[in-house]
């Protein structure tokens, strides 16, 4: 499974709607700018996700969006299951759209199946278990780390 900029752009949003989260609402324009996301594309997002509750909008004076929901609740499984649908390697085990494989002749005791139901439970448990809030803090401290690198290099 590889991610679509789609969500790459939505978790560059959230990241920032959340570590903004005190200043209030924030505008479109202003999101789109400070993460260089194209605005008509970050507008298409912002509502996947306000339909998905994740977000909340408000219009007029001091208006914009703003997380639904403390940034501890909203899990990256969640968040990618909105913009980009289950996390099903093959298409014998998407929850949204099963189809069977026409190369199968017994999906109970298929191999490939067997295997790539491992590897859907295993993503699905590092994203459902991943929250907004556990992103920002391994960012934050990747970039103290980082920080703190002396180079000694002549």
């Amino acid at each position: 499974m590889m991610i679509s900029k789609k969500t790459k752009y939505a978790l560059k949003a959230l990241e920032h709607l959340a570590r903004h989260a005190s200043e209030g609402p924030i505008l479109i324009s202003e999101l789109a700018d400070a993460e260089g996301i194209p605005r008509k594309f970050l507008e298409a997002i912002l509502l996947s996700l306000r339909k998905g509750g994740i977000l909340q909008s408000r219009i007029g004076k001091g208006g914009g969006y703003s997380l639904a929901l403390d940034a501890r609740r909203i899990t990256i499984g969640s968040v990618v299951r909105i913009l980009e649908g289950d996390f099903a390697p093959v298409q014998c085990l998407s929850d949204t759209s099963h189809t069977r494989c026409e190369e199968c002749g017994d999906e109970a005791s298929c191999g490939i199946r067997l295997v790539m139901a491992d590897v859907k439970k295993a993503v699905a448990s590092v994203l459902d278990n991943a929250t907004l809030a556990d992103m920002l803090e391994r960012s934050e401290t990747e970039r103290r780390r980082h920080a703190k690198v002396i180079d000694y290099s002549i």
